[in-house]
């Protein structure tokens, strides 16, 4: 008798995910006859175990996140703490010195948030409004926040110490002048992410350029967002409507 010639699948190799490569062999004859089509459930070669306290526990926090997509993957974004800013008046900020400073202290004055840089283009003409500004209406509850920012162009190097000397001695900077932050990007100072979601601009809610500035009101809520070629006097008449000035 002729040897039986050997099935098509009888030496295939399929790719596992493990990239571990097998070989199946055809079942003797006395085996039962295959049934394509239907696929029998395997049973697992591991006891079965009650899921780890540990994994059940990550399981719940996790469920308690806000996932959102950002570009290059996702973030993770507790709902609480996205929600509980309500107003400037719920961030701490560092001054010049390194020092906290509870922005609640500004309760129920205007506020002007300006970023700020020393060798921009727009830096004389905004320094010395914004002066005019603070002189003119700082005794009515007026406040001009300054916040350095380096990421345009490089035009504000200096430390802080240098920073504030340069403001205050070229153009009499009464008002106060924070710590260096960083406007956009991933280490955007928590303020500012404040601000831009509050507000946004036609064009994204990225900070455009030095000199960019945020009106809010005495609550703290943030009226009007303002492009930085916008001069600091061109916007007098909106910080009197806030004040209540005539």
């Amino acid at each position: 008798m002729p040897p039986r010639p050997v099935p098509l699948f009888s030496r295939l190799r399929f790719r596992l995910p493990s990239c571990a490569a097998v070989s199946i062999s055809t079942p003797p004859s006395s085996a039962a006859p295959l049934h394509y089509g239907h696929r029998t459930p395997l049973a697992s070669p591991f006891p079965l175990s009650p899921p780890c306290p540990r994994i059940l526990r990550a399981a719940v926090a996790v469920s308690s996140l806000d996932l959102r997509p950002i570009t290059g993957g996702f973030a993770l974004f507790s709902m609480a703490a996205a929600s509980s800013a309500t107003s400037v008046h719920d961030f701490t900020v560092k001054d010049a010195s390194g020092k906290d400073v509870d922005l609640s202290t500004y309760k129920g004055k205007v506020l002007l948030i300006v970023n700020v840089a020393s060798q921009c283009g727009l830096t004389n003409s905004n320094y010395t409004e914004l002066s005019q500004l603070y002189e003119k209406y700082k005794d009515q509850g007026f406040e001009i926040l300054a916040f350095p920012c380096n990421q345009f162009g490089g035009q504000e190097p200096g430390t802080n110490e240098e920073i504030v000397h340069f403001a205050c001695t070229r153009f009499k900077a009464e008002y106060p002048i924070f710590d260096k932050v960083d406007v956009n990007g991933d280490n955007t100072a928590p303020i500012y992410k404040f601000l831009k979601s509050s507000k946004g601009s036609l064009f994204g809610d990225n900070i455009k350029w030095n000199f960019s500035k945020f009106l809010v009101d005495k609550e703290g809520h943030v009226v009007e967002r303002y492009a930085p070629t916008t001069s600091p006097l061109s916007i007098e008449k909106d910080i009197k409507k806030l004040l209540g000035s005539s």
